[in-house]
């Protein structure tokens, strides 16, 4: 039975995350672009964008984080040693873009320099997770159920790959996510800066893609060996299918088409890593029944998680539902 946990386990956990890199994605895209709104109108409306949720949508990572701690502590006490830099870098720079977020509407004088701080807090914070993630997908060395690499195994060409794929990604997405919630010169920008950072985007993530399999040998066999090749198939396909309605969105004024195909693209590309990863929570050596906790433990975790989850769906749900459609510059959150 603590297979079949493990398994549910590891799709929440995924869940989790997926949750964090789409909500989150946005507003760290709005931070990533904010250097390109001009007047301070146009930058309070794109920071009252996100206003609302911005806080909320960090739930997930909490919650993906301290549940691979409280489920797979073994896959927790591997990667953090391999990951220690970014991931620490990631946690200040969300802090450091949360206290940016908040004081500079507290201040006339110093308004600028939180401006500043925002930007970098946002681009640091998805730079950090674009490493993290190409470190853990070009494998993490293990010996004796312990990480055995070096301090800076996760410095590698490829990881730095991911990291600016990841800030064109949420870039783009912050784009879009601004096109659909503003009217004006915000959204003339922002219209502007989807096409190019869209234009990046798929070219970065076409060029992890065709990298990843060649990283390790069972990479490349699950994503060429039956019948995973339809996904392999699929995917791609399915991506330029987003890319059409992204190109149709912006041609034709539909304001919410663009951002559905970005969260499109990001969900594909996610259930791509899924493929190359399953059935390894660490690659490429510990899999998801390896790390997995005690049985009690995952049966015990589990009944908090089926109250937890569906109250954060709910609150995350009304809360965009409350805030829903165009913001209003007169008004806004602040």
């Amino acid at each position: 039975m603590i297979f079949d946990l493990a398994f549910i386990w590891a799709g929440l956990i995924a869940f989790a995350v997926l949750a964090y890199v789409i909500l989150d994605g946005f507003d760290l895209g709005v931070g990533i672009l904010f250097p390109f709104m001009h007047g301070e109108e146009s930058k309070d409306l794109a920071m009252n964008a996100v206003a609302p949720v911005w806080d909320g949508n960090e739930t997930w990572l909490v919650l993906g984080g301290g549940g691979l701690f409280a489920v797979f502590p073994l896959a927790y006490a591997v990667v953090m040693p391999a990951l220690y830099v970014p991931i620490i870098v990631m946690l200040l720079a969300l802090v450091f873009r949360g206290v940016a977020f908040e004081f500079r509407w507290r201040t006339k004088r110093g308004k600028f320099l939180w401006d500043i701080s925002f930007t970098f807090g946002s681009i640091m914070a998805a730079f950090a997770q674009g490493i993290a993630l190409g470190a853990l997908v070009q494998g993490i060395t293990v010996e004796g159920r312990a990480y055995a690499g070096g301090n800076w195994d996760w410095l590698t060409p490829f990881s730095i790959l991911t990291g600016v794929a990841l800030v064109a990604g949420y870039a783009l997405m912050g784009a879009t996510w601004l096109v659909m919630k503003t009217d004006g010169p915000v959204r003339r920008v922002a219209r502007r800066m989807a096409v190019w950072t869209g234009a990046a985007t798929l070219a970065l993530v076409g060029l992890v893609s065709l990298i990843t399999p060649f990283l390790n040998p069972s990479y490349l066999d699950r994503w060429f060996g039956f019948p995973n090749v339809l996904f392999t198939v699929l995917v791609p396909a399915a991506i330029l299918v987003a890319a059409f309605v992204f190109a149709k969105g912006m041609r034709e004024n539909r304001d919410a088409w663009p951002f559905l195909a970005t969260l499109a693209l990001f969900v594909l590309s996610f259930i791509g890593l899924g493929i190359s990863f399953y059935p390894y929570m660490v690659p490429p050596s510990l899999t998801i029944r390896d790390v997995a906790a005690p049985d009690e433990s995952l049966w015990f975790l589990l009944a908090g998680a089926l109250v937890l989850v569906p109250m954060i769906l709910a609150y995350t749900g009304y809360a965009y539902w409350v805030f829903r459609g165009k913001v209003d510059p007169a008004g806004g959150y602040h």
